[in-house]
């Protein structure tokens, strides 16, 4: 019998850079074509300060447009209680996304607090998603290093994980933001979190330069940690400002998914959609870039 896996599509992540805004109607279309072709993960929206990210500014009125989630996932990225409220007031959200740096700078830099002063939010926002019938995904941001000198190990990563875990978080992704980390890290510090508090509702959220061999092997090196839930995007798009590398994005999901399938993973993806999936996604990319 096949193994299934949680597959995340990221079109917030892919979206997010673009210079210029793709219309509403344009976004909620695209979301439907991937609906279609059976993507059931979407992380489709984020509730920050449209200052900030002004391409995420009308991600209420893309969620407006589509279908309810009927059993699929819909996140939604937050990054404080005033996301949370907008996330709690939307419609057809099941999820909200917290990026939380393991990396004292990075956080600084990314929410604006410290490492210290989120603990407390992450409670918060628990307690606000929980009553609010959506599911919290907290991303250990720079899970696999970092560019700024900041202590990093393994084992750092363990027990930043065993803290989210005691406060009840069923699902955490560790990412490698700076978008550097090779097969060999990338199993060690899923393979010590897997040990330590189990591979169920842990995932990686990893960049890649697009080389179909170093994707393979940096998704075989998540699966042979025991991590069945990886996220991507089609055409590689978006991803990592932090590598120096222009080349270095998310993984490309026209390469993952039928990697996964040769691994005997099934994403529940219509295999016949990848390809012109792709072909739209760059083509967006290339429209309003």
């Amino acid at each position: 019998m096949e193994e299934r896996v949680t597959y995340v599509e990221c079109p917030r992540d892919a979206w997010q850079g673009l210079a210029r805004t793709i219309p509403t109607e344009e976004k909620a279309a695209f979301l439907r074509r991937l609906l279609d072709a059976g993507f059931d993960h979407l992380d489709l929206a984020s509730f920050v300060s449209p200052k900030w990210v002004p391409q995420m500014a009308d991600s209420e009125e893309v969620l407006k447009l589509l279908p309810p989630p009927d059993g699929r996932d819909y996140l939604a990225i937050v990054a404080n209680e005033r996301g949370m409220e907008r996330a709690l007031a939307a419609e057809n959200l099941t999820s909200v996304g917290y990026p939380f740096s393991i990396s004292e700078t990075f956080q600084q830099k990314n929410t604006r607090r410290s490492i210290e002063d989120s603990w407390p939010l992450v409670e918060r926002m628990l307690e606000l998603s929980l009553g609010g019938g959506l599911e919290l995904v907290v991303y250990v941001s720079m899970g696999f290093g970092n560019p700024y000198g900041d202590l990093w190990s393994p084992d750092q990563v363990v027990d930043f994980v065993g803290r989210l875990r005691g406060l009840g978080v069923r699902r955490i992704a560790i990412a490698d933001t700076y978008g550097v980390a090779g097969p060999e890290r990338i199993h060690e510090v899923l393979a010590a979190v897997a040990a330590a508090h189990g591979a169920a509702g842990l995932g990686a959220h990893l960049h890649s330069r697009p080389d179909p061999g170093e994707v393979r092997a940096k998704v075989d090196a998540v699966l042979d940690a025991g991590v069945r839930w990886l996220e991507g995007a089609l055409g590689g798009i978006g991803g990592c400002p932090f590598a120096g590398d222009d080349l270095v994005g998310n993984l490309p999901s026209e390469i993952v998914l039928p990697h996964l399938r040769e691994r005997g993973l099934v994403a529940g993806i219509a295999s016949s959609s990848i390809e012109q999936l792709a072909e739209a996604a760059v083509l967006l990319r290339t429209r309003f870039a």
